[in-house]
């Protein structure tokens, strides 16, 4: 019996990869712990493993003393001598106990110890394995679903894939195959969470590492994924060698490697963008296939203004603006795009608000900021509306007023024919200068009568 206890500690340490010396370590003290809850804590008490026996030996000490107080800790001198006929007051010695005198409730007590602390151990070996492997792409068979998602089973522990991590509208059924990208192992009671992901970015790169040889060895670089899990996806890329097409590298021959990628993604469509350190010819690769007619760049606010020809204008923005806004997502500034036609509306809605502004000698931004975007919501705004725009004086209300109506005016006659040419924009440009004029006199006039 006892080499089959031996036996056993040598299986389990081979089976559950547990190092032997923590089994035995756990063996004696599961042992420990039956003694003591069957005689108390004040129990003197050895525990240790017979390697050549295979035994559990279990040694209670006690004190030789001349009169005893405690038997479980102490024994008279008579008694001693009859155990060793060299004992002395104030020695110790050692009983062996028979484990099998522990009883059957103590004896379960220790194999509940020895099994958790094997669970423990077990669980700590996960831990440090899967731990060391974040960032990998594991599979696994589809097991269950419960509430926080889809349990995978990895072989000796199993993996949650969260809803979160899903793709949209991917189904599985129990025995399924899965592929999934390893993003965090969590110390949990019941035992290490692995948790893994099929919609998280790093999953793509890595898909793209192991199917484009010159991604994996660092040709070619990977600088930014924006994802519409399950059906779009940007990527861009950048070779470190000039003789490297980055793009073809990516796509491979008829579009065997990007083909790969696309299958284990369930179809989601990718398009390879190539880097730039321009953000302008980034944002141009970046909104393909659209045209794109010209970019301008506020760096100050992040943002890019886009015109694209009319006809360009839905394949720029893409199904329910997912090619816009993967884009935007992909350079990390925000994208108002505009048609030709719409630019050049707001471009001349613009230029006459300036000279309006110009004349009421006030910055055309405080128009803007105060709602007032077109000529004809300042026509349709009352002097309270106007007084929005800052402190207004009466006299620059009316010249807001004159230009609107001269403007209006010039808008009139070109509508009929006769045309708005440079010199008209001139005239209202000039009215600034001439009601200027007009104040200092009436300041001039009116000072004697302030005296």
């Amino acid at each position: 019996m006892s080499m089959e206890l031996k036996k056993a500690i040598e299986q389990i340490s081979k089976d559950k990869g547990i190092d032997r010396d923590m089994l035995v370590d756990t063996l004696e003290e599961a042992v420990r712990s039956s003694v003591i809850r069957k005689y108390g804590d004040d129990i003197d008490v050895e525990v240790s493993f017979n390697e050549e026996t295979g035994e559990i030996e279990v040694y209670q000490f006690k004190a030789v003393v001349e009169e005893v107080d405690d038997e479980a800790t102490e024994i008279n001198l008579e008694d001693a001598r009859e155990h060793d006929p060299g004992a002395q007051i104030d020695d110790e010695l050692g009983f062996r106990l028979k484990v099998e005198d522990l009883g059957r409730i103590a004896a379960q007590s220790a194999k509940q110890v020895i099994i958790q602390r094997m669970r423990d151990a077990e669980q700590e070996i996960i831990y440090e394995e899967y731990k060391d492997r974040i960032g990998e792409i594991i599979s696994g068979i589809v097991q269950r679903r419960d509430k926080a998602g889809w349990i995978i089973n990895l072989g000796r522990t199993e993996a949650l894939l969260p809803k979160e991590h899903q793709i949209p509208r991917e189904r599985y059924k129990r025995g399924d195959r899965v592929q999934a990208y390893l993003v965090d192992v969590r110390r949990e009671g019941r035992g290490p969470q692995v948790i893994v992901s099929r919609s998280h970015n790093e999953y793509m790169i890595a898909l793209f590492k192991r199917e484009v040889p010159e991604v994996g060895d660092g040709t070619v670089r990977i600088l930014g994924v924006a994802r519409d899990a399950g059906s779009r996806a940007k990527v861009a890329v950048q070779s470190s060698d000039r003789d490297v097409d980055p793009v073809g590298a990516c796509v491979g021959i008829r579009g065997s490697r990007i083909q790969n990628i696309v299958q284990e993604l369930r179809g989601e469509r990718i398009d390879i963008v190539v880097w730039s350190p321009d953000v302008a010819t980034y944002a141009v690769n970046a909104l393909s296939p659209a045209v794109i007619s010209r970019i301008t760049v506020d760096e100050e606010d992040n943002m890019l203004e886009v015109v694209v020809p009319d006809d360009q204008l839905t394949l720029a923005i893409g199904r329910k603006g997912q090619n816009v806004k993967l884009a935007a997502k992909l350079l990390g500034w925000k994208i108002d795009i505009f048609t030709e036609s719409r630019y050049g509306d707001l471009h001349a809605e613009l230029q006459h608000l300036e000279q309006i502004a110009s004349v009421a000698e006030i910055p055309v931004e405080e128009f803007l900021a105060a709602g007032f975007d077109s000529v004809e919501k300042l026509d349709e705004a009352d002097d309270e509306d106007l007084m929005a725009i800052g402190v207004l004086t009466e006299t620059q209300i009316d010249d807001i007023r004159s230009a609107i109506n001269l403007l209006r005016s010039f808008r009139t006659e070109e509508e009929e024919g006769e045309g708005f040419d440079d010199e008209d924009e001139d005239e209202i440009a000039d009215m600034s200068e001439v009601y200027s004029a007009e104040d200092d006199e009436t300041d001039e006039e009116e000072a004697p009568r302030g005296e």
